[in-house]
């Protein structure tokens, strides 16, 4: 059995760490660069960096971050935020990514998932989907959640797969922020519907959140940051949980 794996995410606002509710009311978590050395050294599987501001310096900012991360981590780290060409995708691996994560970009233009999983293989490419349940339906939004589409969570998932995604990071808005639990139940159905891994993303608030979400969620992966980022929960004793209640981690 594959071992679950543990992934601090980092939201980047203006080089800084930021983390918010609902995907609002952000408020600053520290320096990107020190936080990813910490959690490497303190047992994360992976981390995921998601450049959530707009400048147009955003590239080269985040090119430049990334090689600092790479300098200071011995562990896979993914990047994400704005994200819409071969060469965007290009210079973040240059620089020391090991994935890079796209999101509105794959919506907008789907055919970017085949020609970037055909360019730099499907194991360097997770799509994220961001999706909240409007009239009992989980509906695709884009741009940090702002802008819905007429896509249903669950066909868009099963599109991406077959385009040749490598994973799947799905954030349930519903849940980001709220540290209610992860939305088990749809983590649940993408999994078994789906072959490809799905990261779980948005609700984590206590140890047994993740135990649930790796065992009534199927989820192959959960990503968290506030908990982790406001020091709620360490990650070897979360680790050590897990292992406590016989879910596979990497100790």
């Amino acid at each position: 059995m594959l071992t679950k794996r543990i992934i601090p995410c980092l939201d980047i606002k203006n080089g800084r760490t930021v983390k918010g509710v609902n995907f609002v009311d952000l408020r600053d978590a520290g320096d990107p660069v020190e936080l990813a050395e910490a959690y490497s050294k303190a047992g994360a599987d992976e981390l995921v960096f998601l450049d959530i501001s707009a400048t147009e310096e955003r590239r080269k900012t985040l090119a430049d971050l990334v090689l600092r991360v790479a300098e200071k981590v011995n562990i896979p780290f993914t990047v994400g935020g704005g994200i819409s060409s071969i060469e965007d995708v290009d210079i973040l691996l240059q620089n020391g990514a090991d994935k890079v994560s796209v999101n509105s970009s794959a919506v907008k233009n789907p055919q970017l998932i085949n020609d970037l999983a055909a360019k730099f293989g499907s194991q360097c490419i997770t799509v994220a989907i961001d999706a909240k349940q409007i009239n009992g339906q989980w509906i695709v939004h884009l741009v940090g959640g702002k802008e819905p589409t007429d896509l249903k969570l669950l066909d868009w998932a099963k599109e991406v797969e077959k385009r040749g995604a490598g994973e799947i990071l799905f954030t349930s808005m519903d849940n980001d922020g709220t540290k209610d639990g992860f939305a088990n139940e749809v983590l649940c159905k993408l999994s078994e519907e789906l072959n490809i891994p799905i990261i779980a993303s948005g609700g984590a608030g206590n140890m047994q959140h993740f135990i649930d979400t790796f065992t009534k969620g199927k989820s192959d992966a959960a990503l968290a940051a506030s908990v982790f980022h406001f020091k709620e929960i360490e990650i070897k004793d979360l680790k050590q949980k897990l292992q406590d209640n016989k879910i596979p981690v990497r100790l």
